[in-house]
C-alpha cells in the first residue's frame, strides 16, 4: 500500500489514534509516512487538529491539513458557512498523489463516516479513495449499534469498488459489557471484513514514546503489527449461549 485511507463508521470513534498507529508502526518498520487530513472542523486556528494529533503520536512523519473550518459541521457544510472554498475529492487525490511521490505510505484520515459530504457536489471519502484507487480502513465502534453501522460502511464500499483491508475497533474498554465481546466475533461475519486490530480506550493520551511503544500490539501484521485477532477473540468472547427453543435433559 502507498495510500490507505481511514474512515470511521463515525465520528469521535478513534480515526485519529488508529491513524497514529499505523504511522507508528509503519515508521517503525523503517518507512517513511505522511498523515493527511483533508478537511478538519470544529477547531480555530492554532488549535491542535487531527493530523497535528496523529503527528506527535507516531513521531517523525509528515503531517498535512488541507483546510480548516471553524465550526463541528460536515465539511461541506462547515465551509458553506464560513463562506470558504470546500475541499474537494479531486483535491484530497491530488494531495495524496504529491505526499506519495516522497512518502513510503500516505495515511488520509477523513472526517466522521464515509459518505459525509465535502463539497456541494455531494463529493465524499469514498469518491477520493476511488480517485486514489486506495483501500479504504474501516475504524469502529466496539460496542452495541457498531454492527449495523459497520455492514451499512462496509456494504457501501463494495457497491463503489472500493477494497477494504478490514476493521480496527477505535476503542477497546479495560471492561468490555456483553455487547461488546460480542461483537468481536459478529463484526466478521456480518461486515465481510477481518478485524484487523483493537485499540485500548485511552491511548491517545499516552506519552508519545509509550504510545510508539505499544502500538505494534494494537495492530494486525497486516498493518504492520502483532496483534492476534483470533487470541484476542478467544479472549474477550463470550461462549455461545443454548438456544432457549433447545430442551435439555
Amino acid at each position: 500500500m502507498t495510500v490507505l485511507v481511514v474512515s470511521g463508521t463515525d465520528t469521535e470513534i478513534g480515526k485519529t489514534v488508529v491513524t497514529a498507529a499505523v504511522a507508528a508502526a509503519a515508521a517503525a518498520a523503517g518507512r517513511t509516512v505522511a498523515v493527511l487530513k483533508p478537511a478538519q472542523t470544529g477547531l480555530a486556528p492554532g488549535e491542535e487538529g487531527d493530523v497535528a494529533a496523529a503527528a506527535r503520536l507516531a513521531g517523525g512523519v509528515t503531517a498535512v491539513e488541507l483546510a480548516r473550518f471553524p465550526e463541528p459541521l460536515a465539511p461541506a457544510t462547515a465551509a458553506r458557512r464560513a463562506g470558504m472554498a470546500p475541499v474537494a475529492p479531486a483535491d484530497v487525490a491530488e494531495a495524496a498523489r504529491r505526499l506519495a511521490a516522497d512518502h513510503d505510505l500516505v495515511l488520509v484520515e477523513g472526517a466522521g463516516g464515509l459518505l459525509v459530504r465535502f463539497d456541494e457536489e455531494g463529493g465524499t471519502l469514498a469518491d477520493a479513495a476511488r480517485l486514489l484507487a486506495a483501500s479504504v480502513l474501516v475504524v469502529v465502534r466496539a460496542g452495541l449499534g457498531t454492527l449495523n453501522t459497520t455492514a451499512l460502511t462496509a456494504e457501501a464500499l463494495r457497491a463503489r469498488g472500493v477494497t477494504a483491508p478490514g476493521a480496527v475497533v477505535g476503542s477497546w474498554p479495560a471492561t468490555p459489557d456483553l455487547a461488546e465481546r460480542c461483537n468481536l466475533a459478529d463484526l466478521p461475519a456480518v461486515a465481510g471484513l477481518p478485524l484487523l486490530g483493537a485499540v485500548p480506550h485511552g491511548a491517545g493520551a499516552l506519552a508519545p514514546a509509550d504510545f510508539r511503544a505499544q502500538s505494534p500490539g494494537w495492530l494486525a501484521p497486516a498493518l504492520g503489527g502483532r496483534w492476534d485477532a483470533a487470541a484476542f477473540t478467544a479472549r474477550f468472547a463470550p461462549q455461545p449461549c443454548p438456544s432457549p427453543l433447545v430442551r435439555t435433559a
